[in-house]
């Protein structure tokens, strides 16, 4: 590895997969750290296996580029529902064939990744940062770049860096929740979402220990048909490894409880869990605080888009704590709202950007722009003006939306 690039991408979900491509094809030496063993973030090591944000509740696709290169790698694979209508819009994929075609987009594009590799230091000198600190298993590394994009899901590394973040919004944050798969349980049973639920909430009521969550996602995966189910909440300090930990060993026993109940419906009695997790599904933690902030007013009323650097188009899903049901609103015609590219820009370090949720919104925006669809889009916009900030060339919006549409992320006009 060299020890200066032009741009270092820190977290390789999806917003730092298309922050990382979407430098590269700008012209940036690029260098992606990511902690896990796989790129995909939420997507791989958290079984989040659903891609929100990318259509209209009247199935517009409205998010291209890379996210369009993951989707078509997915068909190819077989890997990928239709957009189905859940309470809005979703894929439904195969986590392992993210992990694949994760890694041929980045090697294609000629992005650098350094898989097990933990940020722990961040250098800053002025308003600028100018390198991170890593450890792996041979020892602690430093590497030096112009620009940096934060997506981390936590901002861990503006915080290490100094930069302005603040921990969810209005002192909460959206609470968590783990994922679990299911094998055993026959395509034709019928067991749904709606099924599921109600018998999740009977036993609820029933005294039996160990469930909190009630509703939630509910589907079958692709290809093995597996039942996956996001209803096991936490609420937690994801900055905290001991509260997290706690909340991690909390959920393995809702998603005992839940198996249990599984067991009785019809056709559920072969049910096992074929994984949980393996991590929780963190929804909110730090954000960076942008130039401006996206706000509720903004995405529920959306204006016009052609500022925009990015487009989303989830609604507001708002998780505010365990066991309690979720709250949805809807957004406005035309069905998505755009991003500007100051919410993505720092407010005090002007070589940091952020991707993904730790994009400044407030707390309706960020219960919106949070989801991994619209990550996809944060992701390349901030890539790109990272790479164009790097190279000395004009970042601003009209030159970054320019450069976005070389790569075919199709913004709206």
């Amino acid at each position: 590895m060299v020890e200066h690039y032009d741009v270092i991408v820190a977290g390789g979900g999806s917003a730092g997969i298309a922050a990382a491509i979407g430098a590269r094809r700008a012209g940036a030496r690029v260098l992606l750290i990511e902690r896990g063993a796989c790129l995909g973030g939420a997507s791989t090591l958290r079984g989040v296996v659903t891609y929100c944000g990318l259509y209209t509740l009247d199935l517009e696709q409205v998010v291209f580029g890379v996210a369009e290169e993951m989707l078509v790698g997915l068909r190819e694979l077989g890997a990928v529902t239709e957009p189905r209508k859940f309470k809005a819009v979703a894929v439904v994929f195969d986590p392992e064939a993210v992990k694949r075609v994760a890694d041929e987009l980045c090697e294609r594009a000629g992005v650098e990744v350094l898989l097990h590799t933990t940020i722990y230091g961040a250098v800053r000198s002025g308003e600028q940062i100018t390198a991170v600190q890593v450890t792996d298993h041979s020892g602690v590394h430093e590497y030096t770049a112009e620009t940096f994009v934060d997506a981390t899901g936590e901002a861990d590394l503006a915080h290490l860096g100094g930069a302005q973040v603040r921990y969810g919004n209005d002192g909460k944050v959206l609470n968590g929740t783990l994922s679990v798969r299911f094998g055993g349980v026959p395509a034709d049973a019928p067991i749904t979402r709606e099924t599921v639920s109600a018998a999740l909430r009977a036993a609820k009521d029933a005294g039996m220990p160990g469930l909190s969550g009630t509703t939630g996602l509910i589907t079958r995966m692709p290809v093995s048909g597996d039942l996956i189910t996001y209803v096991a909440d936490e609420e937690y300090d994801a900055r905290s490894a001991a509260d997290t930990s706690r909340a991690e060993r909390g959920g393995r026993v809702q998603a005992q409880a839940c198996l249990q109940v599984i067991r009785t419906l019809p056709g559920g009695a072969s049910a096992y869990i074929v994984s949980t997790g393996p991590e929780l599904g963190t929804r909110e933690s730090r954000h960076l605080i942008g130039r401006t902030q996206l706000t509720e007013k903004q995405v529920l009323h959306p204006g016009p888009v052609t500022d925009a650097v990015a487009i989303g188009a989830w609604p507001i899903e708002t998780h505010p704590g365990p066991g309690l049901p979720l709250e949805w609103t809807y957004l406005a015609e035309p069905g998505y709202y755009g991003i500007p590219l100051d919410v993505l820009r720092s407010r005090d370090t002007p070589n940091l950007f952020a991707a993904g949720r730790t994009v400044d919104g407030d707390r309706g925006a960020g219960a919106s722009l949070r989801v991994m669809g619209t990550a996809f889009a944060t992701g390349q916009a901030a890539g790109v003006a990272a790479a164009l900030t790097a190279l000395g060339l004009d970042a601003e919006t009209a030159a970054v939306r320019a450069e976005l549409k070389r790569q075919d992320a199709r913004l709206p006009d």
